[in-house]
């Protein structure tokens, strides 16, 4: 039970680990977090042999298939221990794991374009942009290259959180768009507490949010959102709607970025409260 210096805001409804960025990930009952995030997310990226760059579907126009792989742990990740090999499920069903010796052939070959399944980030990360030409991005048509936090593969923070009434509140504005967990790629969905369709995130920026018994996160801004949410995969079909909505209703921010105060255990249906 949230104490008197905490208010119950929600509930854990799905947690996700993305193994290799920019794949398809595993939807967790339960998982560690750590100062690095949800254990074992974004532990591995493909790095384009040529530039040095991390391949990442933010540019689907040179990397055009990432969404039709699907990562997985060969074993679930431990704390104390390494990060675990990575079994990859190919477009047409193959598996390799980051053990063979020849998955980077495998991977390069599916792909069109040299890569290696690397554990540990360049020195200096940093991946391509695509911008699509929709009203309300930053740029329009163009390609940009972005950042990433030093020593991750991450595109901006360790944590990435989602309400279920955000996702509401843009259904709502655009009722033709599937508007699914699965387009944002968050580590965290939470169900408020309040049913009203709003952008209840925008009122937790620079708070404490307690995540069950043990974990402690701070929430740190506004996640921008990019072309990777208007991409096919699975049975989503391809939807520039979904972003030009997003732009049009919330600035084109879905969802907020969090930092790690104190690790533990989250797990689905825990409690989130709001410390005071």
């Amino acid at each position: 039970m949230p104490s008197e210096t905490q208010t119950a805001v929600g509930s854990i409804v799905s947690l996700w680990r993305y193994p290799v960025k920019s794949m398809m990930g595993e939807e967790l009952n339960a998982v560690p977090v750590t100062q690095r995030g949800l254990l074992g997310d974004r532990a591995y990226a493909l790095v384009d042999s040529a530039e040095g760059k991390v391949a990442s579907a933010k540019n689907p126009r040179k990397w055009p298939g990432l969404f039709d792989f699907r990562a997985a742990y060969v074993e679930p990740p431990r704390a104390d221990g390494t990060i675990p090999p990575v079994r990859i499920t190919l477009p047409d069903g193959t598996i390799v794991t980051s053990q063979d010796e020849d998955v980077d052939q495998i991977v390069s070959a599916t792909l069109g374009r040299q890569v290696a399944l690397r554990a540990a980030p360049p020195a200096k990360p940093n991946l391509e942009e695509y911008w699509p030409d929709i009203e309300g991005l930053d740029h329009r048509d163009t390609v940009t290259d972005e950042a990433m936090p030093a020593g991750t593969f991450f595109d901006a923070a360790a944590i990435h959180l989602l309400t279920t009434s955000t996702l509401d509140a843009l259904r709502s504005a655009y009722r033709e768009g599937r508007f699914e967990v699965r387009r944002f790629r968050p580590n965290i969905v939470l169900r408020p507490s309040s049913p009203e369709a709003d952008f209840t995130e925008d009122a937790w920026m620079g708070r404490t949010l307690r995540l069950g018994q043990e974990v402690r996160i701070s929430i740190t801004g506004p996640c921008p959102r990019c072309v990777m949410t208007t991409l096919a995969q699975g049975d989503l079909p391809s939807d520039p709607g979904i972003l030009r909505t997003a732009a049009k209703q919330h600035h084109a921010h879905v969802g907020v970025y969090a930092k790690v105060l104190a690790g533990g255990v989250v797990k689905r249906g825990d409690t989130a409260s709001l410390e005071d």
